[in-house]
């Protein structure tokens, strides 16, 4: 959907499993496999071998020139008739099938002014120019405009302040330079942050516009050729998005935290919190030249400066700017396919699997590159139930609508089912667009063992071995030093934690639903993220050419789903969740620490004269404020709450080494307690100022968006630098913890490991 953290760029997995084995044969029966005895072990091998002889290229192929032949956003014709079309292929496949739809606003443009007033005449574009090498690219008539969902109705004219990009740290920068964006028009580069961030920064300091560009530096000719020689950003492309306030809340903004039914009560859009309170225009680097080059004031700082051939310059002005924009504000519906298995011995325990199918235009890589993995794995899946196999929990496939403005349909529709999602959904596995390279995957680290071993039986296509081990090589080649240290040390592959920006949000961090989200990237880099050009033509042609990462995607979630569904044992764990969280208890006391050694240090320097010292006269750079001095923070409470969670966590993990010996009545209450354990890790009342994210682990962050926050309330309490806030965070996510070993506790009596009072 949404910026897949720059979507191209997947995660920097950590570090890998250092046990090698010849990806040219099937893996042993008797390799132990997390969840299952040698024996059941040994036909789920033979199953999973079945699955994979399903998987042929060519479907995926086809599927993507059909799904991928048209514009497809949310409100369109061809929206509906791929939803529909797809519902076809489950309903064929023997799933039961059903649409169902929720309500949803989804403005679009009815004016889009921006001109350069003064001290020169420019009228900006605004449009995407077609190639003649790509078809779908012709089709005006029925593409989006280029624009940025959810921005505010404005009709303003002012000076014009270049923000780099755009994030907080960047306005102080500005402000020791003595420029004030109130009452102006800023110009924002993209990266750096996700795209909502930027309005949202600026707003905040009083700036009445704001405009994103795309600089050929970070994604044009500087990164290679254009498309469409190359796959990089030409000069006309512009990336469309939401700038929906995604970190206080997704999903449908007038009907916050319950359902978009039909009939529900909306808010007024005026007053909606989440829509952005100023006008919001992206643009392509073509048009965004003439603004930057009208520009006087000091000149941007070194790292600011992009790939235009022109001085990078702050202003404000003297570029004067008109931006005009007004929306229709309507609502629409949105169509989520939801297709299931029903289990053969626990049908109320599921097995969730989605990606989502808008795209604001064609969306061949985003979001059909993934779409059509998950329709072959669902065919797949039919065919072996063709045989007479049936899973013994339930698996429901889910293609979601909405995805891009704010992940409507996947939110409205965990709103709207809350509570027998959380009585029934073991996990939810996401997939968004895919790519050619090597493996991304975050999620609840309760799942990382397992999928360690979904990882080590499945092949890379390009170089035979497993694509943990080329994950693993990546990391001891152009890892950080940590990644390296980790590859090296021969523990399980570090799964990332998740943020946001895509359908796993509303089930991980809402409803607290075990999560994770999979994908392959790396070597299909280029610049048609949300553009015109995100076609058919452009994906065979300079990522996945011939679809053996989607093959090999599918063969990953289709291990996923499968070993979930079949599992004696649910293959959850809690060490690596439990020496994760240590880690990340670790990093936000070291913050408290160094923020408050850097406090001192520059108070000291403040108050020496020393950047009094070393100015030039001949520029202004102003001093940094001083700051509040950091106090001492009481993490005693976290501290105990995490080593008796690391006890419980090796106590359990000790016991389930037993697990074959149990009886099935304590198998079956043994994993009801094991996948409502993320539950626990909820707190009613939310993050602070955001109580729609209830997670206490993992979060999006205030100010990033997309990027995960890890004890996001300690975390942003300490960064804000609000200290009676940390204080309590400590504690309430401390108690948090408790609540959840309280459960790892229950979990291990029923192997025999602890028992409980």
């Amino acid at each position: 959907m949404l910026l897949r953290f720059t979507r191209q760029s997947f995660f920097l997995l950590a570090g890998l499993l250092l046990s090698h084995y010849s990806p040219a044969q099937a893996p042993a029966p008797t390799k132990p496999l997390l969840g299952f005895a040698p024996a059941q072990a040994s036909a789920e091998y033979t199953l999973e071998s079945q699955f994979d002889a399903q998987l042929k290229a060519d479907n995926l192929r086809e599927w993507m020139k059909k799904l991928a032949a048209q514009p497809h956003h949310v409100g369109s014709p061809y929206d509906r008739e791929n939803a529909r079309f797809m519902a076809s292929l489950f309903k064929s496949w023997g799933y039961d099938t059903r649409i169902d739809t929720s309500y949803v606003l989804f403005p679009t443009p009815k004016i889009r002014v921006l001109e350069l007033v003064s001290p020169t005449a420019f009228k900006a574009g605004l449009v995407e120019a077609p190639v003649k090498e790509d078809p779908v690219s012709k089709q005006t008539r029925e593409q989006l405009p280029t624009y940025n969902c959810f921005s505010a109705d404005g009709d303003v004219t002012a000076e014009l302040v270049f923000v780099n990009y755009g994030v907080p740290s960047d306005y102080e920068e500005l402000e020791r330079r003595g420029i004030d964006v109130k009452g102006k028009i800023v110009i924002a580069k993209y990266g750096g942050s996700w795209r909502g961030i930027k309005p949202k920064v600026a707003a905040e300091k009083g700036a009445i516009g704001c405009i994103i560009y795309s600089d050929p530096k970070d994604d044009g000719y500087a990164q290679g050729d254009v498309y469409p020689k190359g796959p990089f950003k030409n000069e006309t492309m512009v990336q469309r998005g939401s700038v929906l306030d995604m970190p206080v809340a997704p999903g449908d903004p007038l009907t916050p935290g319950y359902g978009a039914t039909k009939d529900a009560k909306r808010l007024d859009y005026k007053s909606a919190p989440t829509i952005m309170k100023i006008p919001v225009q992206p643009i392509s680097y073509a048009d965004a030249l003439p603004l930057l080059k009208a520009m006087g004031g000091p000149m941007a700082p070194a790292a600011w400066r992009g790939g235009l051939p022109i001085a990078y310059r702050l202003g404000p002005g003297p570029a004067k700017v008109h931006l005009k924009l007004t929306f229709d504000w309507k609502t629409e519906p949105v169509y989520n396919i939801i297709a299931t298995m029903k289990g053969s011995e626990f049908p109320d325990q599921w097995i969730m699997r989605g990606n989502h199918h808008d795209a604001w235009v064609n969306g061949a890589a985003d979001p059909v590159s993934g779409m059509v993995a998950v329709l072959e794995e669902a065919r797949a899946l039919s065919e072996l139930a063709k045989t007479g196999w049936k899973p013994k929990r339930t698996i429901v496939f889910a293609a979601w609508d909405g995805e891009e403005p704010g992940l409507l349909g996947s939110t409205e529709w965990v709103e709207t089912n809350e509570q027998l999602l959380k009585k029934n959904v073991v996990a939810y596995l996401n997939t968004d667009g895919n790519g050619r390279g090597f493996l991304g995957a975050g999620g609840s680290h309760t799942l990382e063992p397992f999928f360690n071993q979904v990882a080590r039986d499945v092949t890379d296509p390009e170089k035979g071995i497993s694509i943990l081990e080329r994950r693993r090589a990546a990391n001891l080649v152009n890892g950080s030093p940590e990644a390296r240290q980790e590859a090296q040390s021969g523990t399980d592959m570090r799964i990332e934690a998740l943020g946001s920006g895509s359908d796993y949000t509303s089930f991980l961090q809402h409803a607290g639903i075990a999560a994770m989200n999979v994908g392959f990237g790396g070597e299909d880099a280029g610049g048609d993220y949300h553009s015109v050009y995100d076609s058919y033509e452009d994906y065979v042609k300079f990522k996945d050419t011939d679809f053996a990462y989607g093959v090999a995607l599918a063969k990953t979630m289709g291990r996923c789903v499968l070993r979930l569904a079949n599992a004696d044992v649910l293959p959850f764990s809690f060490q690596s969740f439990s020496n994760t969280v240590a880690r990340y208890g670790s990093e936000v006391k070291k913050l408290a620490e160094t923020m408050r050694a850097e406090t001192d240090r520059q108070n000291q320097l403040i108050q020496d004269k020393r950047y009094d010292s070393v100015a030039d006269p001949k520029e202004t750079l102003l001093p940094p404020t001083r700051k509040e001095p950091v106090p001492y923070l009481n993490f005693s409470p976290l501290e105990n709450a995490l080593l008796r969670l690391e006890k419980s966590a090796r106590e359990y993990d000790k016991g389930s080494k037993k697990e074959s010996s149990l009886s099935d009545a304590q198998k079956l209450e043994l994993n009801l307690l094991l996948y409502q354990t993320e539950r626990y890790l909820l707190s009613e009342t939310g993050l602070p100022r955001r109580p729609w994210f209830k997670h206490q682990i993992y979060a999006p962050g205030f100010y990033t968006g997309y990027g995960v926050k890890t004890l996001p309330g300690i975390r942003e309490a300490i960064e804000e630098r609000k200290w009676t806030e940390a204080d309590q965070q400590i504690r309430s996510t401390a108690a948090t913890l408790d609540r959840f070993t309280d459960q790892v506790d229950k979990a291990a009596a029923i192997t025999g490991q602890v028992s409980v009072k």
